[in-house]
Protein backbone atom coordinates (compact mmCIF):
# COMPACT_ATOMS: atom_id res chain seq x y z
CA UNK A 1 0.00 0.00 0.00
CA UNK A 2 1.11 3.83 -0.81
CA UNK A 3 0.88 6.72 0.76
CA UNK A 4 0.46 10.00 0.54
CA UNK A 5 1.84 13.07 2.35
CA UNK A 6 0.31 14.71 4.98
CA UNK A 7 2.16 18.07 4.86
CA UNK A 8 1.94 18.51 0.95
CA UNK A 9 -1.92 17.85 1.08
CA UNK A 10 -1.70 20.61 4.41
CA UNK A 11 -0.13 22.68 1.81
CA UNK A 12 -2.61 22.58 -0.53
CA UNK A 13 -5.40 23.02 1.28
CA UNK A 14 -3.91 26.24 2.89
CA UNK A 15 -3.22 27.52 -0.25
CA UNK A 16 -5.82 27.22 -2.23
CA UNK A 17 -8.22 28.66 0.63
CA UNK A 18 -6.18 31.64 -0.14
CA UNK A 19 -8.19 32.70 -3.33
CA UNK A 20 -11.60 33.80 -2.71
CA UNK A 21 -11.11 34.37 0.65
CA UNK A 22 -13.65 35.98 2.24
CA UNK A 23 -11.88 36.53 6.03
CA UNK A 24 -14.72 34.88 7.26
CA UNK A 25 -13.28 31.18 7.18
CA UNK A 26 -14.98 30.60 3.97
CA UNK A 27 -14.62 31.57 0.47
CA UNK A 28 -16.37 32.75 -2.53
CA UNK A 29 -14.98 31.36 -5.74
CA UNK A 30 -17.42 31.51 -9.04
CA UNK A 31 -16.89 30.08 -12.25
CA UNK A 32 -14.10 32.06 -14.11
CA UNK A 33 -13.78 34.59 -11.69
CA UNK A 34 -10.74 36.37 -10.58
CA UNK A 35 -10.23 33.81 -7.47
CA UNK A 36 -11.14 31.17 -9.74
CA UNK A 37 -8.85 31.92 -11.93
CA UNK A 38 -6.15 32.49 -9.67
CA UNK A 39 -6.76 28.49 -8.31
CA UNK A 40 -6.41 27.39 -11.94
CA UNK A 41 -2.71 29.10 -12.57
CA UNK A 42 -2.02 27.46 -9.20
CA UNK A 43 -3.06 24.19 -10.39
CA UNK A 44 -1.71 24.57 -13.84
CA UNK A 45 1.85 25.48 -12.25
CA UNK A 46 1.70 22.57 -9.98
CA UNK A 47 1.18 20.21 -12.71
CA UNK A 48 3.59 21.86 -14.90
CA UNK A 49 6.09 21.38 -12.42
CA UNK A 50 5.49 17.78 -12.25
CA UNK A 51 5.88 17.50 -15.33
CA UNK A 52 2.33 17.09 -16.63
CA UNK A 53 0.78 17.94 -19.66
CA UNK A 54 -1.60 20.66 -19.49
CA UNK A 55 -4.20 21.53 -21.85
CA UNK A 56 -8.24 22.69 -21.90
CA UNK A 57 -11.32 21.90 -23.64
CA UNK A 58 -14.14 24.00 -25.67
CA UNK A 59 -15.84 24.38 -21.89
CA UNK A 60 -12.44 25.08 -20.46
CA UNK A 61 -12.23 22.00 -18.26
CA UNK A 62 -8.56 21.69 -17.50
CA UNK A 63 -6.73 18.10 -18.20
CA UNK A 64 -3.14 17.43 -16.97
CA UNK A 65 -1.48 13.87 -17.75
CA UNK A 66 1.39 11.82 -15.93
CA UNK A 67 2.10 9.30 -18.80
CA UNK A 68 2.60 5.92 -18.01
CA UNK A 69 4.51 2.86 -19.44
CA UNK A 70 2.13 1.83 -21.59
CA UNK A 71 0.13 3.55 -24.66
CA UNK A 72 -3.26 2.90 -22.86
CA UNK A 73 -6.40 5.56 -22.00
CA UNK A 74 -6.02 7.85 -19.16
CA UNK A 75 -7.43 6.82 -15.86
CA UNK A 76 -8.89 10.42 -14.78
CA UNK A 77 -9.51 12.01 -11.22
CA UNK A 78 -10.95 14.93 -10.93
CA UNK A 79 -13.73 17.37 -9.47
CA UNK A 80 -14.11 21.26 -9.40
CA UNK A 81 -12.47 24.33 -7.90
CA UNK A 82 -15.19 26.89 -8.18
CA UNK A 83 -17.40 27.23 -5.45
CA UNK A 84 -20.89 28.86 -4.26
CA UNK A 85 -20.83 32.48 -2.54
CA UNK A 86 -19.84 32.15 1.40
CA UNK A 87 -19.06 28.84 0.93
CA UNK A 88 -16.20 26.34 2.50
CA UNK A 89 -12.86 25.31 1.58
CA UNK A 90 -13.42 21.89 0.92
CA UNK A 91 -16.55 21.07 -1.50
CA UNK A 92 -14.93 20.23 -4.93
CA UNK A 93 -11.95 21.54 -4.18
CA UNK A 94 -10.66 18.60 -2.04
CA UNK A 95 -11.35 15.92 -4.73
CA UNK A 96 -8.99 17.98 -6.95
CA UNK A 97 -6.26 18.21 -4.39
CA UNK A 98 -6.24 14.71 -3.30
CA UNK A 99 -6.20 13.79 -6.94
CA UNK A 100 -3.17 16.42 -7.15
CA UNK A 101 -1.26 14.54 -4.51
CA UNK A 102 -2.07 11.61 -5.62
CA UNK A 103 -0.27 12.51 -9.00
CA UNK A 104 2.33 14.27 -7.03
CA UNK A 105 2.95 11.04 -4.97
CA UNK A 106 3.15 9.08 -8.17
CA UNK A 107 5.51 11.08 -9.62
CA UNK A 108 7.77 11.65 -6.21
CA UNK A 109 7.98 7.68 -5.19
CA UNK A 110 8.23 6.54 -9.15
CA UNK A 111 5.62 4.52 -9.39
CA UNK A 112 5.41 3.41 -12.23
CA UNK A 113 1.74 2.87 -13.70
CA UNK A 114 0.73 1.07 -17.15
CA UNK A 115 -1.45 3.26 -18.64
CA UNK A 116 -1.31 7.23 -17.81
CA UNK A 117 -3.13 8.77 -14.55
CA UNK A 118 -4.61 12.27 -15.24
CA UNK A 119 -6.14 15.08 -13.02
CA UNK A 120 -8.88 17.39 -14.28
CA UNK A 121 -11.29 20.10 -13.18
CA UNK A 122 -14.71 21.00 -14.22
CA UNK A 123 -16.12 24.19 -15.42
CA UNK A 124 -18.48 25.51 -13.53
CA UNK A 125 -20.02 22.40 -12.00
CA UNK A 126 -21.75 24.87 -8.82
CA UNK A 127 -24.13 26.66 -11.49
CA UNK A 128 -23.76 29.59 -8.80
CA UNK A 129 -22.51 32.45 -11.08
CA UNK A 130 -23.93 30.57 -14.57
CA UNK A 131 -27.00 28.02 -14.73
CA UNK A 132 -27.24 25.11 -14.59
CA UNK A 133 -24.89 23.33 -12.51
CA UNK A 134 -22.83 20.67 -13.59
CA UNK A 135 -22.26 22.75 -17.25
CA UNK A 136 -19.37 21.67 -18.37
CA UNK A 137 -19.77 17.72 -17.60
CA UNK A 138 -23.26 17.86 -18.70
CA UNK A 139 -22.04 19.52 -22.53
CA UNK A 140 -19.12 17.08 -22.46
CA UNK A 141 -20.95 13.84 -21.95
CA UNK A 142 -24.00 15.42 -24.14
CA UNK A 143 -26.55 16.18 -21.46
CA UNK A 144 -26.44 19.90 -22.53
CA UNK A 145 -26.48 21.90 -25.72
CA UNK A 146 -23.39 23.39 -25.99
CA UNK A 147 -24.72 26.69 -27.83
CA UNK A 148 -27.46 27.12 -25.35
CA UNK A 149 -24.40 26.83 -21.98
CA UNK A 150 -22.23 29.17 -23.62
CA UNK A 151 -25.01 31.75 -23.42
CA UNK A 152 -25.77 31.28 -20.06
CA UNK A 153 -25.47 34.88 -18.24
CA UNK A 154 -24.96 35.25 -14.31
CA UNK A 155 -27.08 38.46 -12.99
CA UNK A 156 -24.26 41.09 -14.50
CA UNK A 157 -25.05 39.97 -17.96
CA UNK A 158 -22.42 38.34 -18.84
CA UNK A 159 -22.57 35.33 -21.00
CA UNK A 160 -20.84 31.77 -19.85
CA UNK A 161 -19.10 32.28 -23.06
CA UNK A 162 -17.49 35.52 -22.63
CA UNK A 163 -16.03 34.17 -19.49
CA UNK A 164 -14.73 31.82 -21.22
CA UNK A 165 -13.06 33.59 -24.14
CA UNK A 166 -11.75 36.30 -21.50
CA UNK A 167 -10.21 33.87 -18.77
CA UNK A 168 -7.67 32.78 -21.50
CA UNK A 169 -8.64 28.78 -20.98
CA UNK A 170 -11.04 28.06 -23.75
CA UNK A 171 -9.47 24.96 -25.62
CA UNK A 172 -10.30 22.67 -28.60
CA UNK A 173 -13.33 20.07 -28.32
CA UNK A 174 -10.72 17.40 -29.51
CA UNK A 175 -9.41 17.50 -25.72
CA UNK A 176 -12.49 16.67 -24.52
CA UNK A 177 -13.13 13.91 -21.80
CA UNK A 178 -13.72 10.71 -23.95
CA UNK A 179 -13.99 7.08 -23.94
CA UNK A 180 -11.05 6.54 -26.51
CA UNK A 181 -8.19 8.67 -24.20
CA UNK A 182 -9.93 8.13 -20.92
CA UNK A 183 -10.57 4.63 -19.47
CA UNK A 184 -12.43 5.09 -16.37
CA UNK A 185 -12.80 8.32 -13.96
CA UNK A 186 -12.45 9.09 -9.75
CA UNK A 187 -13.81 11.55 -8.10
CA UNK A 188 -13.27 12.27 -4.29
CA UNK A 189 -15.53 14.43 -2.14
CA UNK A 190 -16.46 15.22 1.18
CA UNK A 191 -19.52 14.29 2.07
CA UNK A 192 -22.03 17.11 2.53
CA UNK A 193 -23.70 15.52 5.08
CA UNK A 194 -23.93 13.86 8.70
CA UNK A 195 -23.47 9.91 8.21
CA UNK A 196 -20.21 9.03 8.01
CA UNK A 197 -19.30 11.29 11.55
CA UNK A 198 -22.42 10.14 12.86
CA UNK A 199 -21.28 6.12 12.53
CA UNK A 200 -17.34 6.91 12.96
CA UNK A 201 -16.65 5.84 9.43
CA UNK A 202 -13.62 6.90 7.63
CA UNK A 203 -14.58 6.33 4.00
CA UNK A 204 -17.60 6.50 1.93
CA UNK A 205 -18.00 3.83 -0.45
CA UNK A 206 -20.15 5.37 -3.17
CA UNK A 207 -22.39 2.82 -5.11
CA UNK A 208 -24.10 5.86 -6.94
CA UNK A 209 -25.83 8.98 -7.29
CA UNK A 210 -29.71 9.08 -5.93
CA UNK A 211 -32.38 9.69 -8.14
CA UNK A 212 -34.68 12.81 -8.07
CA UNK A 213 -37.99 15.16 -8.91
CA UNK A 214 -38.10 18.87 -8.78
CA UNK A 215 -41.28 20.56 -9.50
CA UNK A 216 -42.59 23.54 -9.42
CA UNK A 217 -46.24 24.38 -7.79
CA UNK A 218 -48.23 27.35 -8.55
CA UNK A 219 -50.63 28.49 -6.32
CA UNK A 220 -53.37 31.64 -8.17
CA UNK A 221 -55.42 33.53 -5.48
CA UNK A 222 -56.41 37.33 -6.19
CA UNK A 223 -55.00 40.20 -4.86
CA UNK A 224 -57.24 42.69 -2.25
CA UNK A 225 -56.55 45.22 0.43
CA UNK A 226 -54.86 43.69 3.33
CA UNK A 227 -56.96 45.48 6.21
CA UNK A 228 -60.62 46.01 4.04
CA UNK A 229 -61.01 42.45 2.62
CA UNK A 230 -63.22 40.30 5.10
CA UNK A 231 -61.26 37.07 5.96
CA UNK A 232 -63.77 34.62 4.79
CA UNK A 233 -64.22 36.53 1.20
CA UNK A 234 -60.16 36.34 0.59
CA UNK A 235 -58.58 33.97 -1.90
CA UNK A 236 -55.66 34.06 -0.68
CA UNK A 237 -52.46 31.94 -2.13
CA UNK A 238 -50.07 31.76 0.18
CA UNK A 239 -52.68 30.66 2.54
CA UNK A 240 -53.72 27.97 0.37
CA UNK A 241 -50.05 27.01 -0.27
CA UNK A 242 -48.71 26.60 3.26
CA UNK A 243 -51.99 24.35 3.29
CA UNK A 244 -50.32 22.39 0.37
CA UNK A 245 -46.58 22.62 1.74
CA UNK A 246 -48.17 21.00 4.92
CA UNK A 247 -50.05 18.24 3.40
CA UNK A 248 -47.25 17.48 1.07
CA UNK A 249 -45.13 17.09 4.21
CA UNK A 250 -47.31 14.85 5.87
CA UNK A 251 -47.97 12.52 2.73
CA UNK A 252 -44.51 12.32 1.39
CA UNK A 253 -42.85 11.41 5.07
CA UNK A 254 -45.24 8.87 5.06
CA UNK A 255 -43.51 6.70 1.95
CA UNK A 256 -39.99 5.43 3.01
CA UNK A 257 -37.82 7.11 5.91
CA UNK A 258 -34.82 7.68 3.53
CA UNK A 259 -36.75 9.43 0.97
CA UNK A 260 -35.14 13.13 1.29
CA UNK A 261 -37.54 16.07 0.30
CA UNK A 262 -37.10 19.75 0.26
CA UNK A 263 -39.35 22.73 -0.76
CA UNK A 264 -36.28 25.23 -1.44
CA UNK A 265 -37.66 27.97 -3.18
CA UNK A 266 -41.05 30.15 -2.90
CA UNK A 267 -42.13 33.44 -4.73
CA UNK A 268 -44.97 35.11 -3.37
CA UNK A 269 -46.72 37.98 -5.75
CA UNK A 270 -46.98 41.01 -4.96
CA UNK A 271 -44.99 40.86 -1.88
CA UNK A 272 -46.23 44.14 -0.29
CA UNK A 273 -47.33 43.71 3.28
CA UNK A 274 -50.30 45.30 2.59
CA UNK A 275 -51.80 43.37 -0.19
CA UNK A 276 -53.12 39.91 -0.23
CA UNK A 277 -50.86 37.30 -2.16
CA UNK A 278 -52.05 36.55 -5.46
CA UNK A 279 -49.72 34.16 -6.36
CA UNK A 280 -47.38 31.52 -5.05
CA UNK A 281 -44.55 29.53 -6.52
CA UNK A 282 -42.69 27.34 -4.79
CA UNK A 283 -40.68 24.44 -5.66
CA UNK A 284 -40.57 21.01 -4.67
CA UNK A 285 -37.10 18.56 -4.57
CA UNK A 286 -37.54 14.79 -3.44
CA UNK A 287 -34.36 12.12 -3.91
CA UNK A 288 -34.21 8.08 -3.53
CA UNK A 289 -31.89 5.89 -4.74
CA UNK A 290 -35.34 3.40 -5.45
CA UNK A 291 -37.10 4.42 -8.31
CA UNK A 292 -40.03 3.18 -7.79
CA UNK A 293 -40.36 5.48 -4.55
CA UNK A 294 -39.07 8.64 -6.76
CA UNK A 295 -42.42 7.48 -8.32
CA UNK A 296 -44.98 7.27 -5.51
CA UNK A 297 -43.14 10.52 -4.50
CA UNK A 298 -44.35 12.06 -7.84
CA UNK A 299 -47.90 10.45 -7.54
CA UNK A 300 -48.05 12.45 -4.28
CA UNK A 301 -47.78 15.73 -6.70
CA UNK A 302 -49.82 14.78 -9.64
CA UNK A 303 -52.72 13.73 -7.02
CA UNK A 304 -53.16 17.54 -5.56
CA UNK A 305 -56.31 18.75 -5.84
CA UNK A 306 -57.18 21.41 -8.16
CA UNK A 307 -58.09 24.38 -5.81
CA UNK A 308 -57.49 24.72 -2.15
CA UNK A 309 -58.92 27.60 0.17
CA UNK A 310 -60.31 29.19 -3.19
CA UNK A 311 -57.27 29.04 -4.55
CA UNK A 312 -56.47 27.26 -8.16
CA UNK A 313 -53.36 24.77 -7.87
CA UNK A 314 -51.27 23.79 -10.87
CA UNK A 315 -47.66 21.66 -11.29
CA UNK A 316 -45.03 21.27 -13.60
CA UNK A 317 -41.94 19.52 -13.64
CA UNK A 318 -38.38 21.17 -13.68
CA UNK A 319 -36.02 18.34 -13.97
CA UNK A 320 -34.99 14.95 -12.39
CA UNK A 321 -32.65 12.37 -12.86
CA UNK A 322 -32.31 8.45 -12.93
CA UNK A 323 -30.33 6.67 -9.94
CA UNK A 324 -26.95 6.47 -11.43
CA UNK A 325 -25.04 2.89 -10.18
CA UNK A 326 -21.01 3.25 -10.52
CA UNK A 327 -19.10 1.00 -11.90
CA UNK A 328 -18.56 -2.58 -9.49
CA UNK A 329 -15.07 -3.17 -10.41
CA UNK A 330 -14.26 0.38 -9.29
CA UNK A 331 -16.52 0.37 -6.65
CA UNK A 332 -14.93 -2.85 -5.63
CA UNK A 333 -10.96 -1.27 -5.92
CA UNK A 334 -12.26 1.62 -3.34
CA UNK A 335 -13.11 -0.78 -0.98
CA UNK A 336 -10.61 -3.00 -1.03
CA UNK A 337 -7.95 -0.12 -0.62
CA UNK A 338 -9.99 1.61 2.15
CA UNK A 339 -9.85 -2.24 4.03
CA UNK A 340 -6.24 -2.78 2.99
CA UNK A 341 -5.24 0.57 5.03
CA UNK A 342 -7.87 -1.05 8.57
CA UNK A 343 -9.65 2.13 7.92
CA UNK A 344 -13.37 1.88 8.84
CA UNK A 345 -16.10 2.33 5.91
CA UNK A 346 -19.63 2.08 4.40
CA UNK A 347 -21.62 1.97 1.15
CA UNK A 348 -23.18 4.92 0.63
CA UNK A 349 -25.19 6.80 -1.86
CA UNK A 350 -24.57 10.56 -2.88
CA UNK A 351 -27.77 12.93 -2.24
CA UNK A 352 -26.19 15.68 -4.38
CA UNK A 353 -25.51 15.73 -7.35
CA UNK A 354 -22.22 15.20 -8.87
CA UNK A 355 -19.85 15.37 -12.49
CA UNK A 356 -19.28 11.92 -11.71
CA UNK A 357 -22.70 10.83 -12.39
CA UNK A 358 -23.04 11.97 -15.59
CA UNK A 359 -19.16 10.81 -16.46
CA UNK A 360 -20.66 7.60 -15.55
CA UNK A 361 -22.67 6.96 -18.78
CA UNK A 362 -19.74 7.45 -21.10
CA UNK A 363 -16.99 5.15 -19.03
CA UNK A 364 -16.90 3.40 -15.66
CA UNK A 365 -16.54 5.69 -12.54
CA UNK A 366 -17.19 6.06 -9.23
CA UNK A 367 -17.05 8.54 -6.23
CA UNK A 368 -15.23 8.63 -2.97
CA UNK A 369 -16.88 10.52 0.25
CA UNK A 370 -14.36 11.60 3.07
CA UNK A 371 -16.73 13.01 6.73
CA UNK A 372 -17.75 16.27 6.60
CA UNK A 373 -17.62 17.61 10.66
CA UNK A 374 -21.40 18.31 12.12
CA UNK A 375 -22.28 17.72 8.64
CA UNK A 376 -21.92 21.23 7.42
CA UNK A 377 -21.49 22.13 3.43
CA UNK A 378 -22.16 25.12 1.10
CA UNK A 379 -20.84 27.22 3.89
CA UNK A 380 -18.58 28.78 6.09
CA UNK A 381 -18.62 25.63 9.08
CA UNK A 382 -17.83 23.15 6.08
CA UNK A 383 -14.92 21.24 7.07
CA UNK A 384 -13.03 18.35 6.68
CA UNK A 385 -9.13 17.59 9.15
CA UNK A 386 -6.91 16.90 7.27
CA UNK A 387 -6.28 13.52 8.75
CA UNK A 388 -9.56 12.54 7.30
CA UNK A 389 -8.69 13.92 3.99
CA UNK A 390 -5.06 12.02 3.93
CA UNK A 391 -6.86 8.78 4.44
CA UNK A 392 -9.51 9.92 1.24
CA UNK A 393 -6.25 10.48 -0.76
CA UNK A 394 -4.86 6.61 0.43
CA UNK A 395 -7.92 5.09 -0.87
CA UNK A 396 -8.27 7.10 -3.87
CA UNK A 397 -4.08 6.42 -4.33
CA UNK A 398 -4.30 2.64 -4.24
CA UNK A 399 -7.73 2.34 -5.75
CA UNK A 400 -6.06 3.93 -9.03
CA UNK A 401 -3.36 2.04 -8.85
CA UNK A 402 -5.59 -1.07 -8.87
CA UNK A 403 -7.64 -0.36 -11.14
CA UNK A 404 -4.56 0.41 -13.58
CA UNK A 405 -2.94 -2.86 -13.14
CA UNK A 406 -5.77 -5.40 -13.31
CA UNK A 407 -9.12 -3.39 -14.43
CA UNK A 408 -7.55 -2.19 -17.99
CA UNK A 409 -10.17 -3.37 -20.07
CA UNK A 410 -13.89 -2.30 -20.49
Amino acid sequence: MYNCDKARLQNKIDTFSKFGDTGTGGITRLSLSEPALQARAEFKKRCEDLGMEFKTDDMGNMYTVHKGEEDLPAIVMGSHLDSVVNGGNFDGVLGVLTALEVAETIVSEKIKTRGPIAVMVWTNEEGSRFDPAMMSSGVVTGKFDKATMLNSKDKEGTAFGEALKASGYAGAEKNRLNADDYAGYFELHIEQGPVLEAEAKDIGVVEGVVGMINYEIDVKGVSDHAGTTPQKTRKDALYAASKIIIDLWEKLGKINPELVFTMGRINASPNIHTVIPKEVRFTLDARHKDPKIIERAAEVIKALPAEVAKCQVSYRQLWGRKTIEFNKDYVAAVQRAADGFGYSSRKIYSGAGHDAQYVADVMPATMIFVPSVNGHSHCVEEFTPTEAALKGANVLLNAVLEIDKNYRGR
